[in-house]
């Protein structure tokens, strides 16, 4: 078997290490792009200086990431806000093209999420994304000229295609910036915008129906203002959104090495540009792959009920102007419910399976309410659709672990796209539940969501199980040296070529490669 790092035969002389009396020589392009940045520093960073960068680091991209992830889901969750504010009698919409519109959307996603992981490894984060929103934006407030089913699913599937590389590329920067017991919370605050977005969303959307313009309706002014905070977006993150550590403009050269030390625990690296088959390889033939893409998709066949609450509280029989403020509070508690969530992670080691199965339990309890109180009683059975929300948190938990979970840029890159093309699966399939059949009870959805939230907690601790078994069998495994000494050829500032010794962590060795990785739990 060939080892993972040894330098390629036919490589130029710039590229190729030269091999002396070391174990292992190899090119720079297979190791990671923060190597060549710490590739012979020593010694421990001060606690003060990592504590400095990070809060700067947070400073830089966190206040960016979160609006932007309230812009997307705002965008995406218009559908849902429009459909009381006339776009189905205004288009002509059937209830099932209606649901195709939802569908489309994340059709579009599955069919672009891997072609989209592999544009963000290729190129500059900031810049792929900044091009990815533009172009969202411009599809966005094209809604609003639209006036039947066919211009809106042109402009669904090009909104898909776009925010695809929104949740992959904040899962790479979040492990490109930040250390395992970080990332959970780090994912949590950006994530949680989505609760904001429903929040903002729902002000934004009762405005519009003050809004009296001859020939012009409140959705389509819904899709023109959310199109125009989306386009303003892109234009910051083209010109301020960083592509990684090693380059972060908020960072001093000396501060970026700190920032990549601090990384070195996390034993993945920052990223590396050069894409690897066997490392492609390696994550479909990972078990916890599959396990976490399941649970992704189950565990999204219920955000149906993002395009689908607010009709269902109208038929409670809440007035138009009554719902658009009723989601607010949707917003609230996928807010509280997330942050929660989060910050009990953070505060107990290899907590993640446990706190997110407990999470589902009010969502099942709210799903049985739903099916079992009488429809008249229209207050507990908004509160029950509240309690459905809780389970989103578990989702968010999953996110953060798979990255925490998978090492070697390409595989994380490919894990990445996998289950989100399983979080793609479960949102497409979603709508087709809601039936006019099935109306107004809509008994069998429902019974749908509680089934996909009984096997989501199994499928968690399942990992977990997984995951404990294999570091119980490292820890029993005699240490592995094979990459303790590795070196790639740097060139001086007068010319003169050294080799300097690259830290393991830097090796860009997947999990399995790398027996000294433990699995955060």
């Amino acid at each position: 078997m060939m080892n993972p790092l040894q330098a390629p035969s036919g490589c130029s002389s710039s590229e190729e290490a030269e091999k002396h009396a070391h174990d292992i020589a190899v090119a720079t392009k297979d190791v990671d792009t923060g190597a060549a940045l710490v590739a012979g520093m020593s010694g421990d960073i001060d606690p003060d200086d990592a504590a400095r960068v990070r809060k700067k680091i947070d400073l830089g991209i966190l206040p960016m990431m979160c609006t932007l992830y309230w812009i997307q889901f705002m965008d995406k969750a218009t559908l849902g806000s429009a459909s009381i504010l006339g776009i189905q009698k205004d288009t002509h919409l059937s209830t099932n093209q209606y649901n195709w519109l939802g569908t489309v959307f994340y059709l579009s996603y599955l069919l672009f999420e891997y072609p989209q992981n592999l544009a963000l490894q290729r190129f500059p984060v900031g810049r792929w994304m900044s091009i990815n929103i533009f172009v969202w934006g411009i599809a966005l407030a094209c809604h609003a000229a639209c006036s039947n089913f066919a211009g809106l699913f042109v402009a669904r599937f090009v909104l898909g295609m776009c925010e695809g590389s929104i949740t992959a590329g904040f899962l790479i920067v979040s492990s490109m910036f930040y250390t395992r017991s970080e990332q959970t919370s780090r994912v949590g605050y950006w994530f949680l915008m989505n609760g904001t977005a429903q929040i903002i969303s729902g002000f934004i959307s009762f405005g519009t129906l003050h809004i009296t313009t001859p020939g012009f309706a409140p959705w389509q002014w819904l899709m023109i203002i959310t199109g125009i905070l989306t386009l303003m977006t892109a234009v910051v993150y083209w010109f301020f959104f960083p592509d990684s550590p090693t380059n972060a403009w908020f960072l001093t050269p000396a501060e970026r090495a700190i920032a990549v030390r601090r990384l070195k625990e996390n034993q993945t690296g920052v990223e590396n540009k050069h894409f690897k088959k066997d490392q492609m390889i390696e994550a479909l033939k990972d078990p916890k792959t599959w396990i976490f893409a399941l649970f992704a998709a189950l565990d999204q066949i219920p955000n149906s009920l993002t395009n689908q609450r607010q009709i269902i509280v109208t038929t409670l029989g809440f007035s138009t102007l009554d719902t658009t403020l009723l989601s607010c509070v949707d917003g609230f508690m996928e807010v509280a419910t997330i942050w929660t969530g989060v910050m009990i992670v953070s505060r107990i080691p290899n907590s993640r399976a446990y706190v997110g199965a407990v999470y589902f339990i009010p969502a099942l309890v709210g799903v049985l309410m739903i099916e079992l109180l009488p429809w008249s009683d229209q207050i507990a059975l908004l509160f029950a659709i509240w309690l459905v929300d809780i389970g989103i948190t578990g989702f968010i938990l999953s996110l953060a672990w798979v990255t925490s979970v998978t090492a070697g840029h390409t595989k994380r890159v490919t894990t990445n796209a996998i289950v989100l093309s399983a979080y793609c699966v479960g949102n497409g399939l979603g709508p087709f539940m809601w039936q006019t059949q099935y109306k107004p009870r809509n008994r069998v959805p429902w019974v749908v969501i509680g089934l996909c939230y009984a096997i989501c907690p199994l499928l968690l601790l399942t990992i977990r199980f997984i995951l404990s078994r294999e570091n119980k069998k490292r820890d029993a495994e005699p240490a592995n040296n094979d990459f303790e000494e590795v070196y790639i050829e740097q060139v001086t500032a007068d010319g003169k070529r050294i080799e300097v010794r690259v830290d393991k962590e830097f090796l860009d060795l997947t999990d399995i490669q790398n027996r000294d990785f433990r699995y955060v739990l």
